[in-house]
């Protein structure tokens, strides 16, 4: 940051600009001269397309031109006089301090400089382009608010701000990034928050030195307290109405500037399977979708496993005409079934990725229909089986039941897929007894990771398995015991 200090004279301290922004034509300078008071005239200072222009010539430059004082004053009483009753801008302030002025330059607002002050008014007139609010796309849902985050953090906080009205909701601003200074928000409710979690989510982000802080992404690897593993410590969401359920029950938000997903700390397991929309449909059809979404994701990491396994090794657990029938749809195919398995799995990761990256115009339609085309070519061919295809299918199918889960996924279906080559189903056994232990051993901020799981006391099982209705809810939030249990684990 420049360390130079603001001249008395308009010339010297355009000069002083110019040579901080040397050669960028999106620094504007509108000098000024009052017609009839001689000491009122000085320059506007502004980024291009970070301001609004009429807040600029309607505010600001038409008050202060149209200005008559009954008297000749001093600069700096003028300056106060322009503060007090002249200028028509709700956020004004007044700072000699160069690396103050040259932040709120760089956040959109623009600079205010007097003829004969070596001090800038700073003046909120920041209007650059945001996208309007609408329904997020990664987390769509039927029944509920359509409401999503977008990149203004400002529009992000009032969203928050209208679900939870309480003067108990708190905002802590700190800026990270040596040369971005992105504006990262802390969002809570005081009284629900566990004061242990918040100053430890404070010493951490206090302790980031990066040069650049562009998205809520990077926060979330640089937060987690576990960095060899494929689960999430930290939890993200683009929904305004998941954000004010997880703080009311004791968690921490974190909102970056520029970024349209939210971070949430600590981070249970069991949210990987809550989705709002459980919460905002019929307890026993929100019950259903849930126990689905379990059932889905151990089909997701285990049937290319079991298959392999039972198929490979352990071919008598298998009923005589289910085996008679896989043997005969294997005739001709010249891969072994692990690693036609292996191949598969690969080729439906390319489709994936390949759809996801197409636009959305023909992204959906490539994915398919290659997919139905290179499943049944392939089989044709006698490439790959048909029993093959359908547990590759229901591999693929279970994995979009929960997509945030979609890495974890991947990287344990390919661990148990490698035991189970090797061990037959004892190794995926061994592989499942050693995930549970993983999963065990992980803690986000302090909180165990499995919390909740396990257990069979009702107030740790209404809002895991199964979400009881609303009006078995004694406290606040479906989970609002979680508060009291993250901070008895904190403390």
């Amino acid at each position: 940051m420049n360390k130079e200090n603001l001249y008395p004279t308009i010339n010297e301290n355009i000069a002083l600009f110019e040579r901080i922004f040397p050669g960028d034509s999106t620094i504007k300078f509108r000098k000024f001269q009052h017609p009839s008071v001689k000491s009122l005239s000085g320059c506007l200072i502004h980024i291009e397309g970070m301001v609004s222009t009429e807040t600029l010539s309607n505010y600001i430059l038409r008050p202060i031109l149209r200005f008559h004082p009954t008297e000749e004053v001093q600069d700096i009483s003028l300056m106060q006089q322009l503060m007090d009753g002249i200028i028509e801008v709700s956020e004004l302030k007044l700072s000699g301090n160069m690396e103050e002025i040259m932040n709120d330059l760089l956040y959109g607002n623009a600079l205010l400089l007097l003829e004969g002050s070596n001090q800038a008014l700073i003046v909120g007139t920041q209007g650059w382009q945001t996208r309007v609010v609408s329904e997020p796309g990664s987390e769509k849902s039927v029944i509920g608010p359509r409401e999503g985050f977008t990149e203004s953090l400002i529009t992000n906080l009032s969203l928050i701000r209208r679900r939870v009205k309480s003067s108990k909701l708190k905002f802590e601003f700190l800026e990270i990034g040596k040369t971005t200074h992105t504006t990262v928000c802390l969002c809570y409710v005081e009284d629900s928050v566990s004061q242990k979690i918040l100053q430890e989510l404070a010493k951490r982000l206090e302790r980031l030195e990066i040069d650049a802080l562009l998205d809520s992404g990077q926060l979330q690897e640089l937060l987690r307290d576990h960095t060899l593993t494929p689960f999430e410590t930290v939890g993200n969401t683009e929904r305004p109405d998941a954000v004010a359920g997880k703080i009311l029950e004791g968690r921490v938000a974190v909102l970056v500037d520029g970024s349209p997903f939210v971070l949430t700390v600590p981070y249970l397991f069991v949210e990987y399977f809550q989705v709002s929309e459980d919460y905002y449909s019929n307890y026993f059809f929100g019950s259903f979708n849930r126990i689905i979404r379990y059932i889905g994701e151990f089909l997701a990491i285990s049937v290319p496993a079991i298959y392999v396994s039972l198929v490979t090794y352990n071919q008598e657990m298998m009923p005589t005409p289910l085996l008679l029938s896989i043997s005969a749809a294997r005739q001709s195919v010249p891969l072994p079934t692990v690693a036609e398995c292996y191949v598969m799995l690969i080729v439906f990761e390319i489709l994936r990725e390949a759809g996801t990256r197409i636009p959305n115009s023909i992204g959906q339609a490539v994915s398919i229909v290659g997919a139905l085309v290179l499943g049944q070519a392939a089989v044709d061919a006698r490439v790959v089986s048909a029993p093959m295809v359908i547990v590759i299918g229901i591999t693929g199918i279970t994995t979009l039941l929960n997509v945030k889960m979609k890495a974890a996924s991947i990287f344990t279906r390919f661990g148990l897929l490698s035991l189970s080559s090797f061990m037959g189903f004892y190794g995926f056994m061994f592989g499942m007894i050693g995930l549970v232990v993983h999963l065990m051993s992980l803690r986000s901020f302090g909180v165990p990771y499995m919390l909740t799981v396990g257990s069979f006391k009702e107030s740790d099982i209404r809002d895991t398995v199964i979400r009881i209705p609303w009006w078995g809810v004694k406290v606040g939030a479906p989970i609002a015991q979680a508060k009291r249990r993250i901070r008895k684990v904190t403390r």
